[in-house]
């Protein structure tokens, strides 16, 4: 695990290589066995590899989901938001865990914040991907997941660039 999250990085641009059906199943197994508060289990997965819906996607908030267009593989990441009071822990628990299971397959990804951030001037990005893909109003959206096979190489964080001080042991002070 350690050596997965060594060479982690946001990977945004990706090769026209389509994500095989057998990994698409595995990185949904990841999502489904990532652990929830009390085991309620209030994510929700929408996977999308429909060209004009990841292009429509990628649209979702102002800044930062462009890339979504470019991935052949996008996993919106959302939760009934009745089911639990911690969905947004849950999301994002079960998001990291598709992440490094898609690097652990061979694949790169990114994602793309979508709670909290606008659209446009009139509705947020989590209204625009609701009215998208259909979802209930419960259902809340954390995250887009852009996957696919790399087509850049960012070098993984040098060990030195640690922010360690941002580590205290037994106390604050």
């Amino acid at each position: 695990m350690i050596e997965l999250l060594r060479k982690r990085r946001s990977i945004r641009k990706f090769t026209d290589e389509p994500v095989s059906a057998e990994a698409v199943e595995t990185l949904i197994e990841a999502a489904l066995r990532a652990p929830a508060s009390r085991s309620l289990n209030p994510w929700q997965f929408v996977v999308v590899d429909d060209p004009e819906l990841l292009r429509q996607l990628a649209a979702a908030k102002q800044h930062g989901s462009e890339f979504v267009a470019r991935a052949p593989l996008a996993i919106v990441v959302c939760a009934d938001s009745t089911k639990s009071d911690v969905w947004i822990e849950d999301c994002s628990i079960a998001a990291i865990l598709i992440q490094c299971t898609a690097l652990s397959l061979g694949l790169g990804s990114c994602w793309a914040q979508i709670r909290e951030r606008n659209h446009n001037a009139q509705s947020s990005a989590e209204q625009h991907v609701q009215a998208l893909l259909g979802l209930p109003d419960t259902v809340k959206v954390e995250c887009i997941l852009g996957i696919g096979h790399p087509a850049e190489q960012p070098r993984p964080l040098p060990a030195e660039k640690l922010q360690r001080e941002k580590v205290r042991r037994n106390r604050w002070s």
